[in-house]
């Protein structure tokens, strides 16, 4: 049975074009915008904090358009991650709302973890929630855990957790977050244009700077775009995607960024109840990201 609303459950109606949504979660970093009403941050403990939107039908377009940028081949359900792009305006509608005591830009994605229930059929009607949960001390400042679920009808086939870090003053003895062993490269590259951060964003709605292009990256401290973690995911999702059960959970760590263009090693190893994965830098050894799988 679908989880009740709780009284702070607010409903997204509309999810608008993406960068409509990037340019309100940019308002309360902007000085003097950043005060007005429905902008302000009112600070606080955001704990509680949701949104969920009204059922969404899975489009075989837009599931193909996903499958073809992210490495997938074209079947009648869709890829594993993809109903995070269902919920990534309710995130950012939680990073846009007074009630969170963070802007949203500068807010770093470090972990996410996803358990899928069973596979999504095409023409399924999909109803996701999304909440977060109170700020944790990290060593680099506080992480936020926002909570995903996604139902078709009353029947939970989807959560997800993405784990985000707001940086600022830290706690030395806080962990850094979930432990992860190293995975070396099993001989898979692959060569990642300069135009990937645009066509994920197409597809994802996630049009932040930092992925774009070389010049609205290093405006924001970049030395040029990178990929978007969640692309990196699911890219390694897919190599994986035929050895992997249809009730899975599959847990991620994003390290260093990739910059694009460029190009990178992935690697796995079978495990007892699973899959570890990894993502490497093949000219440094750099870890872009690590990973498993587990059966549920």
């Amino acid at each position: 049975m679908a989880a009740a609303a709780s009284p702070t459950t607010k409903t997204l109606t509309s999810t608008g074009g993406g960068l409509g949504v990037l340019a309100r979660a940019a308002l309360p970093a902007v000085p003097g915008l950043n005060q007005l009403p429905g902008v302000r941050k009112t600070g606080g403990d955001p704990a509680g904090l949701a949104y969920e939107r009204p059922p969404v039908r899975v489009e075989r377009d837009a599931v193909r358009a996903y499958a073809e940028v992210c490495g997938f081949p074209a079947k009648d359900t869709a890829p594993l991650p993809f109903p995070h792009m269902l919920a990534f305006p309710l995130h950012m509608a939680i990073m846009s709302d007074p009630g969170f005591p963070y802007p949203a830009i500068g807010t770093v994605h470090l972990e996410n973890s996803i358990s899928s229930h069973r596979p999504i059929a095409i023409g399924e009607e999909v109803a996701v929630r999304t909440e977060v949960g109170s700020p944790r001390p990290h060593p680099k400042g506080k992480v936020l855990d926002f909570r995903t679920s996604a139902h078709v009808g009353d029947e939970l086939v989807w959560e997800s957790t993405s784990v985000y870090l707001r940086r600022g003053r830290g706690d030395d003895d806080a962990p850094f977050g979930t432990p992860f062993e190293e995975v070396a490269p099993t001989g898979t590259r692959w060569r990642l244009g300069g135009d990937l951060g645009r066509r994920y964003a197409a597809v994802s709605g996630d049009h932040n700077p930092i992925h774009l292009y070389p010049w609205t990256a290093k405006a924001l401290g970049f030395q040029r775009q990178i990929a978007h973690g969640m692309w990196t995911k699911a890219r390694c999702i897919a190599q994986l995607e035929n050895r992997l059960p249809d009730a899975v959970r599959v847990d991620v760590s994003f390290r260093k960024p990739v910059f694009l263009p460029g190009t990178v090693a992935f690697g796995s190893r079978a495990e007892h109840d699973g899959w570890a994965f990894s993502l490497t830098s093949p000219r440094n050894g750099a870890v872009h990201l690590l990973g498993r799988t587990h059966a549920l």
